[in-house]
């Protein structure tokens, strides 16, 4: 059974940093290519940044390039979300998601599994 975990959501007042992991099981982590949506209330599910298997290649949203870093440690499993100078617009649930076939990283429907999410709030 394939599980995805994400892990280190919370508090955050704006202008901090916050990380969020996703830890997988029951697929061969290395053959996936990850990614990190979020969706904020009333709002649609959205790309924050993509990782190839091997970690060499990333691409980001562009309201989040520069700020946040995705990263993955395909030995332990897991996929991270570095997020550094949170602005308000940040608060959502974030969710990990695991991409077997292909296709594009911003592509909801190009992902194979997903997370329950992580709540991250601006406490500003």
């Amino acid at each position: 059974q394939v599980q995805l975990v994400e892990s280190g959501g919370g508090l955050v007042q704006a202008g901090g940093s916050l990380r969020v992991s996703c830890a997988a099981s029951g697929l061969t982590f290395s053959s996936y290519a990850m990614g990190w949506f979020r969706q904020a209330p009333g709002k649609e599910r959205e790309f924050v940044a993509g990782i190839s298997w091997t970690g060499s290649t990333t691409y980001y949203a562009d309201s989040v390039k520069g700020r946040f870093t995705i990263s993955r440690d395909n030995a332990k499993g897991t996929v991270y979300l570095q997020m550094n100078s949170l602005k308000p617009e940040d608060t959502a649930v974030y969710y990990c998601a695991g991409n077997y076939r292909g296709g594009s990283y911003g592509i909801r429907d190009d992902y194979d599994y997903w997370g329950q999410g992580t709540q991250v709030t601006d406490s500003s």
